[in-house]
């Protein structure tokens, strides 16, 4: 028969390998939430930096013209009866 002191060894051995496998998962599961955070801000940083660009190119081209860029609205017609 054995011993409860094995038992309890066998007991804990398994639960230490349980919560170091846990450990692992947690660790990897952090490292790619960080990495999509950082591509998400550089991704952010790029958009932002096009639209920028984007902005100054329109008020260059304004200031040449001498015209305020079109703001693509659409206006609904008006019937007429």
């Amino acid at each position: 028969m054995a011993s409860p002191l094995s038992a309890r060894n066998r007991a804990q051995s398994y639960f230490k390998s349980s919560e170091q496998r846990e450990n692992v998962i947690r660790d990897e599961i952090e490292k790619e939430r960080a990495a999509f955070t950082a591509k998400t801000a550089r991704l952010r940083a790029l958009r932002l930096a096009k639209e920028t660009d984007d902005k100054i190119a329109a008020d260059r081209l304004a200031a040449d013209t001498g015209k305020k860029p079109a703001i693509a609205v659409r206006i609904p017609a008006k019937k007429i009866l």
